[in-house]
């Protein structure tokens, strides 16, 4: 037993650490500060209700990019010293950040204990080293991200911190070796608990997928399967899944083994940065080596989002929920009982939408943000949810999960080859094109511009809001830049009223939408650490079975068209081109 002493250590308030909707993300040289993770964990604490911190069990782990390790050691001293009993971390410090979900909501310690809560160490799909991102975040008991309120309470207390606790004598905990150290401090007993990152999800995924029917498509001869963790914190997974659990060959797993600078990649499973399995899937500039599999999947950095591909074909994300949402009762034994219902972030195609309404399904739409899934799922009012940021989940946990996605999409599958593993399988396109056929194709994509300068992009967004004064003004520069565009109806700034708290979330996105069911999109996201990111959505929905086989991007092309010239990107940016199209 280790006797630690608790220390008070002055500190002063740093400037621009308000957590967003994705946590706290700034460059690992800003995290390295003295003071400054520490600064911001006690103010996590202090946004705590006594009990969620004195005498709790929380959990401390992440996708184990560079830093990680450090903050490990730093945040378990801290919870020594402000009272909390034990602390569970993953092996070598890794957990998804939908396994850590999982765990606060089903892990039961050998006394009976349950998390309240958790800090993850993640700056999701951004890069990882001692040049690129780190990041951190506060989920609450049910497994979610914090809510506004504590989000807005810890950045008020970075604003006023004056000291921060921890236990400088307390020694490092071993991480690599599952097992449970013990300390005793001035108010008694701290555990540190090291446990296999992998099994409580596994046991997870097991309950709600037919291992067996994916078992069987996964080692028939006819079908084909490659899964790319981008080195990030999912190839902790991939390996115990899809080939100990589910019978793929080991070589169909590419990049699964986690690095801390994710092999020096960009971990965002799209497909400008998953260079490599989109070659393998026939997607690539030149022809691939060795025959294409039929069907591909990639993960982020923390595991939460996905990409899905087909032989030679991408699955656009919002196609890839609604059509998980479509087959669920049938193809995944969760599911048997019906759907809740279903929603999608409001910059998401509304492929979605058509299916809600085909099958009677309650739909919602809700900002950027897996929180307000969270509050739906919580009420018992959403089953299925997705955004088109590669991020798709149900209600087993609180957070998007890439891998349930796959084995969602590897249940449908299964399900529809269930009579024909010994003739011609039915296919992803099949599958998608089907889907098309059944409910209508939207025509999706999406324009990222990273890094524009944030003053030009709060201009950029301003000049757009005041356009939406005047339609005919819109609709005057839009038919100077395209007469094949429908017309613009509405005009507005997305605002969301919360059906389960009555809370109000505005300016969430400026929306143009056009008479024929086209829309245009545009927001600043959060999710970067350095500039600002401008995402411009264009969606064109086509019924006529006849329209639904064009190529995206010559569909998609006066629409694009009039988006740069109504926004005046090039002017407010100097961007002539998007740094990823989606």
């Amino acid at each position: 037993m280790v006797l630690f002493n608790v220390s008070r250590i002055q500190t002063t308030p740093f400037d621009g650490q308000k957590p967003g909707t994705s946590g706290l993300r700034k460059k690992v040289k800003v995290f390295v500060q003295p003071h400054y993770l520490e600064n911001f964990v006690q103010a996590s604490f202090n946004a705590l209700t006594e009990e969620k911190v004195r005498g709790a069990t929380l959990v401390v782990s992440g996708d184990g990019r560079y830093y990680s390790e450090q903050a490990i050691q730093i945040i378990t001293k801290m919870a020594a010293a402000n009272g909390v009993r034990r602390i569970w971390i993953g092996q070598n410090g890794l957990l998804s950040t939908p396994a850590v979900s999982a765990v606060i909501r089903e892990r039961v310690g050998a006394d009976g204990s349950k998390a309240t809560g958790a800090f993850i160490l993640t700056a999701s799909h951004n890069p990882g080293g001692p040049n690129e991102d780190f990041g951190i975040k506060y989920n609450m008991e049910n497994g979610g991200p914090a809510p506004e309120g504590i989000t807005n309470k810890i950045y008020e207390n970075t604003t006023t911190i004056k000291e921060y606790l921890i236990a400088p004598d307390l020694p490092n905990v071993d991480i690599s070796t599952v097992g449970v150290t013990n300390f005793t401090g001035p108010e008694g007993p701290f555990d540190v608990e090291v446990f296999d990152s992998a099994s409580d999800y596994i046991k997870l995924m097991k309950s709600i997928f037919d291992f067996e029917s994916i078992r069987k498509l996964l080692t028939s001869p006819k079908f084909s399967f490659c899964y790319d963790s981008l080195h990030g914190v999912a190839g902790a997974y991939a390996k115990s899944i899809f080939v100990d659990e589910l019978g793929a060959q080991e070589n169909s797993l590419i990049n699964c083994v986690p690095k801390e600078d994710f092999g020096g990649g960009h971990p965002d499973p799209n497909l400008t940065y998953a260079k490599e399995l989109v070659a393998r899937m026939g997607l690539g500039k030149s022809e691939p080596q060795g025959e294409v599999p039929e069907f591909g999947a990639a993960a982020d950095g923390d595991a939460d989002r996905n990409m899905v591909l087909g032989k030679r074909f991408f699955v656009t994300p919002s196609d890839s929920v609604a059509i998980i949402a479509a087959n669920a009762v049938e193809a995944i034994p969760y599911f048997s009982a019906g759907l809740k219902g279903v929603a999608r972030s409001m910059p998401t195609s509304a492929a979605l939408d058509v299916v809600a309404k085909n099958l009677n399904l309650k739909f919602f739409e809700v900002p950027t943000g897996w929180k307000f899934f969270g509050n739906l799922m919580d009420a018992g009012l959403c089953s299925v949810c997705g955004e088109e940021s590669f991020g798709t989940g149900s209600d087993h946990i609180r957070e998007k999960d890439g891998i349930w996605a796959v084995l969602a999409w590897l249940s449908i599958l299964a399900y529809k080859n269930k009579d024909n593993l010994e003739s011609k399988l039915v296919t992803v396109e099949d599958i998608v094109r089907q889907h098309w056929a059944t409910y209508g194709r939207h025509y999706y994509t999406r324009y990222d511009y990273e890094n524009v300068d944030a003053g030009a992009a709060k201009e950029l967004m301003a000049h757009l809001v005041k356009l939406q004064s005047s339609l005919p003004e819109v609709n005057e520069i839009i038919k100077g830049a395209s007469s094949d565009v429908s017309k613009v109806v509405h005009g507005d700034e997305f605002e969301y009223n919360d059906p389960v708290d009555g809370s109000i979330s505005s300016h969430q996105g400026i929306r143009y939408l056009f008479e024929d069911g086209s829309r245009l999109i545009f927001r600043l996201s959060g999710t970067g650490s350095e500039g600002a990111t401008i995402r411009l959505y264009i969606e064109q929905y086509e019924k006529d079975p006849s329209k639904i086989g064009r190529l995206s991007h010559e569909a998609l092309a006066p629409l694009v068209e009039a988006a740069l010239k109504l926004s005046k990107m090039e002017e407010f940016t100097g961007r002539s081109a998007p740094t990823v199209i989606t």
